[in-house]
């Protein structure tokens, strides 16, 4: 659980320092000669991500991503999938209070009690929680994360084409499937190897998925409201791989806990959702406060 936990902070603090980096990279003066550039209608602008790149602050977020991409790895290796996928919705939680803090983004009483909602639902599935399941996984399955990975993409390219708050909450769903695939293909690479890695569908579904996610998500918060793609992101990576974790990997929970684990769960992504606006950090700052670094 400590490791499920490590991930959401560093994944919800690594959301704040990119949106203090990027507030900074497009602060007034900052490179100008590099604002000629642009992604035009894209909505990449390539001069940014490069200006961003050389502040301290987006790097260090950068870290963080990969520090808290390795401690999800090892805490999907020893909890549940349902766990762990709580935990990652409440990065979330983190990102707001850290928002608060260092952004001085000002949360209402409903989205302070929303933190203590997800606080509380992480509490009951820390003290509901099994250990992993059992199970190996099929190799049916393990092509079937595959063709949901290839699916996401083409989810992607169909939610294109749909309005804006449809869009983002179709390419939001579409990146929380493209994760939850991630989650649930760590679970099933069972050896680390080279020729384990390359003939296993599971590791070529984790690449494939965790791509697309990216891409969507992306996508979705470029495009659209970021509330409602966060929204649709929460429930699609956490609902479908615990049913997988439960169905056909054992996840399982501590003898006659498991109506706790059900409303940890539930409560735990409810209070997510609440905090959905924070999936990309708020920029709104006091008028005092210098965009300097």
């Amino acid at each position: 659980m400590v490791c499920a936990l490590g991930a959401a902070v560093c994944f919800g603090t690594a959301t704040v320092l990119q949106a203090i980096a990027a507030r900074a990279a497009t602060a007034p003066g900052a490179d100008a000669d590099d604002s000629g550039s642009s992604g035009g209608a894209s909505g990449v602008d390539a001069a940014l991500l490069w200006r961003a790149l050389r502040e301290w602050r987006y790097l260090a977020g950068l870290a963080l991503d990969g520090v808290g991409f390795v401690l999800q790895i090892a805490a999907l290796r020893s909890l549940p999938i349902y766990t762990v996928g709580a935990a990652l919705a409440a990065s979330l939680a983190v990102t707001a209070v850290v928002a608060a803090w260092l952004l001085h983004v000002r949360l209402s009483g409903l989205e302070w009690g929303a933190v203590a909602v997800v606080c509380a639902g992480l509490a009951m599935l820390g003290l509901a929680s099994g250990e992993e399941g059992d199970k190996a996984g099929s190799t049916a399955l393990k092509y079937a994360m595959l063709g949901t990975a290839a699916a996401v993409l083409l989810l992607g390219a169909l939610a294109g084409r749909l309005p804006d708050r449809g869009r983002a909450l179709a390419l939001g769903l579409g990146a929380g499937f493209g994760f939850g695939v991630v989650e649930v293909s760590v679970r099933l690479i069972d050896g680390l190897t080279p020729s384990a890695l390359f003939t296993n569908p599971a590791t070529y579904a984790l690449l494939l998925g965790g791509g697309a996610a990216f891409l969507l998500l992306t996508s979705a918060l470029q495009r659209g409201s970021v509330t409602t793609a966060t929204a649709g992101l929460v429930i699609g990576e956490t609902i479908g791989p615990a049913v997988v974790g439960v169905v056909w990997l054992g996840d399982r929970t501590r003898e006659g806990l498991a109506w706790l684990a059900v409303l940890g769960f539930a409560v735990a992504v409810a209070g997510a959702l609440a905090l959905a606006r924070f999936g990309e950090a708020p920029v709104e700052v006091d008028e005092s406060e210098s965009v300097a670094p």
